[in-house]
């Protein structure tokens, strides 16, 4: 997709003034992230007959594999979206009988795929798209059952910020590429909150020579509508990191933007590991007289005719030091150690570089550490996790809310957008479980925890069948542990 051309449109035809240099910057992120930066992995050699050859750098891919360790750190199939009105909480999940809003439109995995994406680009994107709409003459939305909802999932690249107020995207343009009848279409959305309620244009678009020309809307798709609501139809996830390369954009930088010399330090041993076993391979230098040639007057050497019986006379099989020279081999050393050692020390340093702390790739088999020892190489990772939680919570509720805003207010559903949402994530990647325990047991013993709230956060009884369970004379049987605390078998 050309982001410049688009760039272009919405400053000819719309009176912005947007800069797309920051795009460049995206543009490379993507590249390693997809494992094959060209200005980096090609290069040139010139071989004996002075000819130019290009190859290519072997690589590890580390960047891909960053990104997808913080999202399934940050969204997998543990984390839980607790909605406290049952009629909103049936709308998002579904029930036996019906699937929600989230299940149709794939949720949990096109999520977690987006943080892995917006880790990479910098900036993700939930939009909310409504199908089978109605609306007025005026462009007003009219509240009907049959409207559905859609979640389209964007990254960096097809998100172009109009509009910062305090950091924050208040308008937006959203850009997808569209194939239809296998024709490629440039769609081009824009969000625009005026005079207290968003206005949301749509445009179809086919690139021609770098510039776009517009084309009729599909069928059903509306020119543009009114929401009626300040209430914005998309949610932004960022990495929660500083951006120190262009604060003013409104988008974020990739968790590894900070780390682009350390994912080259990577590829660099590895890719020298790889060579080393390539060119590793034994050489045998044979005397011209051990070789004959075929008809065509192409060299054989003994191993081609299964030659394994050879006769020589005198001193003409002998070098002027008396060794043989008629067959010597060369066996290079393939610094297997030396090479893992510079790997890691790389892995070392690019996991510190991007928040996953200095022991998060380690390929020393065999070493034992402590649990002490363990979690205390875990502490950067733990605050950081606790750090990115922030910002994957805030993009969750509001997307959470701006459903249930349509869902009330659009679809007529039962629903309540002001029911209380909670976000429930999986820190076992950073949290010693069992020693969590421990510690609350051990609160329970100095009474400054109490038992049912043990029995509600471990057991996920709500309080009243907590304190039930609570109230029989066997207290400690009934947590789960004999006394003395170790778990019963």
């Amino acid at each position: 997709m050309n982001i410049k051309a688009v760039i272009e449109y919405l400053n000819k035809n719309m009176g912005y003034d947007i800069s797309g240099s920051y795009y460049e910057y995206i543009s490379i992120w993507r590249d390693w992230w997809k494992g094959f930066y060209s200005p980096f992995h090609e290069f040139s050699e010139k071989t004996y007959d002075n000819k130019i050859v290009k190859r290519k750098l072997y690589t590890l891919k580390m960047a891909k594999k960053v990104c997808e360790d913080w999202a399934s750190i940050l969204l997998n199939e543990k984390t839980e979206i607790v909605i406290d009105d049952p009629g909103s909480s049936k709308f998002i999940h579904g029930d036996d009988n019906n699937t929600g809003i989230l299940e149709d439109n794939d949720f949990w995995k096109k999520a977690n795929e987006l943080i892995e994406k917006a880790f990479y680009s910098g900036t993700g994107a939930f939009v909310l798209r409504l199908e089978n709409m109605k609306v007025t003459a005026g462009g007003s939305i009219v509240a009907d059952p049959e409207t559905s909802i859609r979640i389209e999932y964007l990254t960096a690249l097809h998100i172009v910020p109009l509009t910062i107020q305090h950091g924050q995207i208040i308008d937006v343009a959203f850009v997808s590429e569209i194939l239809m009848k296998g024709k490629k279409f440039i769609y081009i959305e824009t969000h625009v909150l005026e005079a207290g309620e968003y206005t949301i244009t749509n445009r179809y678009f086919q690139e021609e020579e770098g510039s776009l020309k517009t084309v009729a809307l599909p069928e059903g798709i509306l020119e543009s509508f009114k929401t009626g609501s300040d209430i914005p139809l998309f949610a932004i996830i960022r990495p929660n990191i500083a951006n120190n390369i262009d604060e003013s954009t409104g988008l974020g930088i990739s968790v590894y933007a900070n780390a682009i010399d350390n994912l080259e330090g990577v590829d660099l041993t590895y890719n020298n590991f790889c060579r080393d076993f390539k060119l590793g391979g034994k050489k045998v230098f044979l005397h011209e007289q051990l070789t004959g040639t075929d008809e065509n007057g192409l060299t054989l050497t003994p191993d081609d005719v299964a030659q394994q019986l050879f006769v020589g006379v005198g001193d003409s099989l002998l070098g002027s030091d008396g060794t043989n020279k008629l067959i010597q081999e060369f066996n290079p050393s393939l610094r297997v150690q030396d090479n893992k050692d510079g790997i890691q020390a790389q892995l070392d340093y690019l996991s510190f570089k991007c928040g996953l702390g200095t022991k998060h790739y380690q390929f020393n088999v065999g070493s034992v550490v402590t649990a002490t020892q363990y979690m205390g190489d875990k502490q950067e990772l733990v605050q950081n996790a606790s750090k990115h939680y922030i910002v994957v919570e805030k993009a969750l509720k509001t997307l959470i809310q701006s459903i249930l805003w349509i869902g009330r207010t659009v679809a007529k559903a039962a629903v309540k957008e002001d029911t209380q949402i909670t976000i429930t994530f999986d820190d076992g990647y950073v949290i010693d479980k069992e020693a969590e325990r421990l510690r609350d047991l051990q609160e329970i013993r100095d009474g400054i925890q109490q038992k049912w709230e043990y029995r509600a956060k471990w057991y996920g009884e709500d309080e009243e069948t907590a304190k039930g369970m609570i109230s029989s004379p066997t207290d400690d049987d009934l947590l789960g542990f004999q006394s003395g605390g170790a778990p019963k078998k």
